[in-house]
């Protein structure tokens, strides 16, 4: 690995900041406001509490693996037939993921600002962009990320801030009217946003410093706080039950913005912030799919990841109910991710810990 695609574990903290924090602060807030109500945001913090646990099991893996590729690693210890077919189950779970967020952002775009644009004209503008970005380097997407985050951060502070008077705070009140049972029922939604963290052992061999408990802790902080802040700011500004039946709550906070008597409908900054971060996390994934299905022939990689963008194009466009697509996010998508990255990290984990038993058995056997 060249030193010219190297990253800092606080660069990629800043990417995964735009690219999971696009789910958790857009994606994963109708399912938490439905089935968890004014009480979903007790399940987020719960969630975050779990997330910290599972994070030794990622540093466990980092250490093991010593920052080589998962791809190398897995091939030399587990066999390269298996490898392939983890690498290729992986792969297609990415493009269902970025046919999720492509399908949320061109959905959201017809509803808000662009009512008559053709789905697939959206899609085109929108996706081969992300696929030119994906074929050039990390560390690129790194320095793009910096700066668009920058506005995000910007924005997102000053739409919290300027909302501060139509906030009732005690709309939270009172705290587990209905019991446990919703709270519990809505943690899986952010659980398969905070998962995502899975993206450190992936990208291990881009650090060029290594990966601390505390990384861990500040990712999980900052995912966090990016559920809460649209999540509680939702409850408090328009009530439980209206939140509930909004379809994109954070949003719709956008509506609410003004500031003295002559500014408002700046709602047009929330484009800027959902595209950044559908950017990022689009790409990101991408590059992923990129990594692990690489082939020796570059000619051969870009022409399997224009055919992937060609099938998700398809996916994307269509012609499903938008209240039938929420349903299969609601009630397969989101949940399936948990499962499924969570599955894979405690197969990883078990592999190492198979195979640093059997080297350090055959340490002692050999003395």
């Amino acid at each position: 690995m060249g030193q010219s695609n190297k990253i800092t574990v606080f660069q990629m903290t800043l990417i995964i900041t735009t690219a999971v924090g696009l789910k958790n602060h857009v994606i994963v807030i109708p399912s938490l406001l439905r089935t968890g109500g004014r009480d979903a945001w007790i399940g987020v913090i719960i969630v975050a509490g779990f997330t910290l646990v599972w994070g030794m099991l990622l540093l466990y893996i980092y250490r093991e693996i010593k920052g080589q590729h998962i791809n190398i690693w897995l091939t030399k210890n587990i066999g390269k037939h298996f490898t392939r077919f983890l690498r290729i189950i992986v792969g297609i779970y990415l493009v269902i993921m970025i046919a999720v967020t492509l399908r949320e952002t061109i959905t959201w775009t017809n509803i808000s600002y662009l009512w008559k644009t053709p789905p697939l004209a959206l899609t085109l503008l929108f996706l081969v962009p992300c696929l030119l970005a994906a074929m050039t380097s990390l560390r690129t997407l790194a320095i793009a990320n910096f700066y668009i985050l920058a506005f995000v951060v910007v924005f997102g502070f000053f739409v919290a801030t300027a909302n501060i008077q139509f906030k009732n705070y005690s709309f939270l009140l009172p705290i587990l009217e209905n019991g446990m049972k919703p709270v519990m029922k809505s943690m899986i939604y952010q659980a398969s946003g905070m998962i995502e963290l899975i993206i450190l052992i992936l990208y291990q061999q881009h650090f060029h410093t290594d990966l601390k408990y505390r990384h861990i802790v500040i990712n999980t902080i900052i995912l966090t706080g990016l559920t809460l802040g649209p999540l509680i700011g939702a409850i408090v500004e328009f009530g439980p039950q209206e939140a509930t039946l909004q379809r994109y709550p954070a949003y719709e906070e956008w509506s609410l913005v003004r500031v003295g008597k002559f500014v408002e409908h700046v709602d047009y900054l929330s484009i800027y912030q959902w595209l950044s971060g559908a950017f990022i996390r689009v790409t990101l994934l991408l590059y992923t799919i990129r990594i692990l299905l690489n082939k020796k022939s570059t000619k051969a990689n870009v022409w399997l990841m224009i055919c992937i963008s060609i099938f998700i194009t398809i996916v994307v466009i269509l012609p499903i109910d938008d209240k039938l697509f929420f349903n299969f996010l609601n009630g397969i998508a989101l949940p399936a991710t948990f499962f499924f990255f969570f599955a894979i990290s405690i197969l990883i984990g078990f592999f190492v810990f198979f195979i640093r038993r059997r080297k350090k058995g055959g340490r002692m056997h050999a003395k």
